[in-house]
């Protein structure tokens, strides 16, 4: 049996207007509506695949590693907490027991959580999370994070590469599979326009069904329709012709979409309107133990 949840980490509030780009603020703040500061509360939320007695984690979220004066300004909540280990627990899986963490791109956002979080670094804690796991990275997302451009260095880590060499379970994929490990079910699918080599995993269980992790690809609904990007894309017009090739295939096949960032739904489907704009539906709040032709 193939078993998905949705684990959430600890969730974050970012500037509305970095998040959408050149969308004028009249208009997002209909989507999504700011906080005094300008701000939007953004889910860090992760994908759990248990297949064939082996636990996979895609991505581990913003976690809790940072100090205060960075935790306030890029607006983690829960500070003290490292929200998605203790809602893994609430699943009865514990961090000993993930076998590989496969991590789209290297953003502190969504690498994070492999950190122990800052309260526990104070009492020299500084291991990576998850120590028996594989981690798992695309060739051209680690080169990006050992070495960042101007435009994007401050949302890496520092130090974090490093420490995934040195753990001796860093694998770097430079193929649409990772070899030897499910090759039947997990399969990658490469993007640039959001950062170089994001590596976003699709799985398709046995009865053909698939779920696509969509990372920073597509953070949630509002960011379905095709012309809006992030401040934060590298690239947003390859972005928009990433969003249009994929679509193709995942409105026909009616793939499910994993969102990382949207607050109130973990997964939908896409389809074309009557004026031929993608849209969702089929969306689900919570994905606990399901399996994909349940959905």
């Amino acid at each position: 049996m193939i078993l998905f949840s949705s684990v959430e980490g600890n969730q974050q509030c970012l500037d509305g207007g970095a998040m959408f780009g050149n969308v004028p603020k009249a208009l997002w703040s209909r989507w999504q509506k700011p906080d005094s500061k300008g701000r939007i509360r953004l889910a860090c939320r992760t994908l759990l695949i248990e297949c064939e007695g082996l636990k996979i984690l895609c991505e581990t979220g913003i976690g809790a590693f940072f100090e205060p004066k960075l935790a306030e300004r890029y607006g983690v909540q829960n500070q003290n907490s490292h929200e998605l280990l203790k809602n893994l627990k609430a699943l009865n899986v514990e961090e000993e027991e993930i076998n590989y963490v496969i991590l789209s791109h290297l953003h502190f956002d969504h690498a994070g959580g492999l950190l122990p979080s800052y309260q526990e670094q104070k009492k020299g804690k500084t291991d990576l999370c998850f120590p028996k796991a594989h981690y798992v990275v695309g060739r051209r997302a680690f080169q990006r994070a050992c070495q960042p451009h101007l435009r994007d260095r401050a949302s890496f880590v520092p130090g974090l590469t490093d420490k995934l060499e040195q753990s001796g379970r860093l694998i770097i994929i430079e193929e649409d599979r990772l070899p030897g490990v499910l090759e039947e079910h997990l399969s990658f699918i490469f993007t640039d326009g959001h950062t170089p080599g994001q590596m976003h995993v699709l799985f398709t269980d046995k009865t053909g069904e698939k779920i696509f992790f969509a990372g920073d690809m597509i953070p949630g609904r509002a960011w379905i329709h095709l012309p809006i990007t992030m401040g934060y894309d590298r690239w947003p017009e390859k972005l928009i012709e990433e969003k249009q090739s994929l679509y193709k295939i995942a409105e026909e096949e009616k793939w499910l979409i994993f969102f990382t960032h949207d607050k109130d739904v973990t997964c939908t489907r896409i389809r074309r309107n009557n004026k031929s704009h993608y849209e969702s539906y089929d969306e689900k709040v919570v994905l606990q133990k399901n399996r994909l032709n349940d959905l």
